[in-house]
Order: C-alpha cells, then structure tokens, then sequence
C-alpha cells in the first residue's frame, strides 16, 4: 500500500511536468487507457481466466464510464491545470464522498463522526477553492482544475457505490481488462485525432519518460499493488496509507519548484486528514448491527471499507 500511494502521490508532479512540455490533458488520459488496457490484457494471458458472463461484460461498460472515464478525464484534466499540491490533497477527499453516497445508496447511517469529518472535510476544500480562486495560478492552483480534481472522486466513489457487487466478483485482472478496454472504446474515439497530432509534434524525450510513469507505475503497477495490499490489511489500516500521496506529492513539488506550498495549503493538508480520520474511524450498519446483537463493542472500520477492499 505504501509502494502504491507513493507511485501515486509521485504520479501528480511528473504527470503535471509532462503536461507542461509537450503533451495535454487529452493525451495523458488517452495514453493512460491505452496503456493500461493493453498492459492488463497481455497480464491476464499468464493468470487463471475467469468466465464473465455477457450482462457483466455489458455492466463493466457503466463501471468503466464512471471508474475510468470520468474520473481520469477530471484528474488528469485538472491537474493540466491547476498545481500537484492541489490536485493530491484533493484526492483525500474519496473517503468523504464514498461516506455521502454510501448513505444515499446503500442506506448507511451518518454517525456525529462521520457528520464532523464531512464538515472539517468541506472547510479544507472550500480553503483550496479560495485560494485557487484567488491566486489562479498552476504553481499555487486554479479554480477550475481543482473542481475537476474534486469531480473525479466524486465519480469513482459513484463508481464504487453502483457497481460493488460487480467488481466484488472479480479478480483485479478480470475487473481491469475488461473496464480500460471499455475505457478505450469510449474514449479513443474522440481523441484519437487529436492524439496523433500531438505526438507527431517535437516532444522531449523527457516527458515520454513522464508519461510512461504515468502509465506503467502510476496506473498498472499501483492498481496491482492496491489489490494485493488489500487482501492482506484492515480496511482502516489501508486508508491511513492514503496520506502518503499528497505528503509524496507535496515534497517533490515543492522540490522541482512544480508547485508552491502557501500557509493555506498547510491548512487544508491537516482539515482534511483530520476529516478523513473522523470518516474512517467511524462505524459502519454492519459494525452498529453487530454491536445490538452481540452487544461488545465492534472494531471501527472506514465507511470506505468498501473502497478499501477493493
């Protein structure tokens, strides 16, 4: 879990570097489908092949639309265009958003911890939209690009919260094939022009090696070691690992001169860690219904359990 938080909270910077000399956005995403479906594919051929029935191949379609599509349009989009510190302290906030709609879908009960983390959570990143709005600038951040980084968590706990009997299924290999090649089949149609364009632009050799970070440590090596750091760890012990990634991030930035760290940001960086402790340590149905019948005191676990054992 740490080796995929760091390549993680290490893919903001580089990603971003690479997106300021030579390639965009639209690319990044394209390059990180592609990649990773053919990656995925070619793995799957030296691992047990699981049957997957027709209406689950169809289903993968909305889980990509919504784990895939969405989110790494959003992210990749907007951290284009506002700063990696911005961008990786803003994904911090899944747990938050799993916790909201895993009360609207799955009917969860909003605990005062739960109700508490919510608000710290809100107030660290109404900070950074402050500051963003403020300064607008991609070394300190931008509006519009930390909405988007905000959208795209919101999307994969949507993802996460529609289709979690689908992807409980499935092995990591099965449930990724099948989701980055609807992934290209929905993206790559409308990038793809575009992508040849770029590509066949003077681009430093530099920045391919950017972008293939991004695409084999950041998107297939981090998918994998997620899975396999999860079969073995608690839910809530997964979820504190979620903290390397902006502190990784934060560092390098601040080192590379990427971005600029502002008093504010610090403020933000410890609102939002504290609201994601308060969410994770809170308790879930299952854990308040095990109490009533049991009446011991059930071990807390994240309300992103959810997220985490996937």
């Amino acid at each position: 879990m740490f080796g995929a938080c760091a390549f993680w909270g290490l893919m903001a910077p580089l990603g971003k570097d690479a997106m300021t000399h030579g390639l965009d956005g639209l690319t990044m995403v394209s390059l990180r489908v592609l990649g990773g479906c053919v990656l995925f594919w070619l793995t799957s051929l030296f691992v047990k092949r699981e049957t997957v029935p027709l209406r689950d191949k169809l289903l993968f379609a909305g889980a990509a639309a919504f784990g895939l599509v969405f989110n790494q349009c959003c992210y990749t989009i907007g951290l284009s265009i506002t700063s990696p510190i911005n961008a990786s302290i803003v994904t911090t906030s899944m747990p938050i958003f799993a916790m909201l709609l895993a009360a609207v879908i799955l009917k969860e009960p909003i605990t005062g911890k739960k109700a508490t983390g919510v608000l710290l959570g809100c107030s660290g990143a109404l900070m950074l939209i402050l500051t963003s709005a403020t300064h607008a600038s991609d070394k300190i951040g931008d509006l519009r690009g930390d909405l988007l980084c905000l959208g795209a968590q919101f999307s994969f706990a949507l993802y996460l919260s529609l289709f979690n009997k689908l992807i409980r299924r499935y092995s990591v290999f099965t449930i990724n094939r099948w989701m980055f090649l609807w992934a290209s089949l929905l993206i790559l149609p409308f990038t793809a022009q575009h992508v040849v364009e770029i590509s066949s632009q003077p681009i430093p050799a530099k920045t391919w090696w950017e972008a293939f970070y991004v695409v084999f440590f950041g998107t297939y090596v981090g998918y994998i070691l997620t899975m396999v750091g999860q079969q073995s760890l608690r839910p809530t012990v997964v979820s504190v690992y979620n903290y390397v990634q902006p502190i990784v991030s934060v560092a390098v930035s601040i080192m590379t001169g990427i971005g600029i760290l502002k008093p504010t940001h610090a403020l933000a960086v410890i609102l939002v860690f504290c609201s994601v402790w308060f969410v994770t340590k809170s308790k879930s149905r299952s854990d308040m219904e095990r109490e009533r019948k049991t009446n011991i005191p059930a071990t807390a676990e994240c309300l992103t359990g959810m997220y985490a054992k996937i």
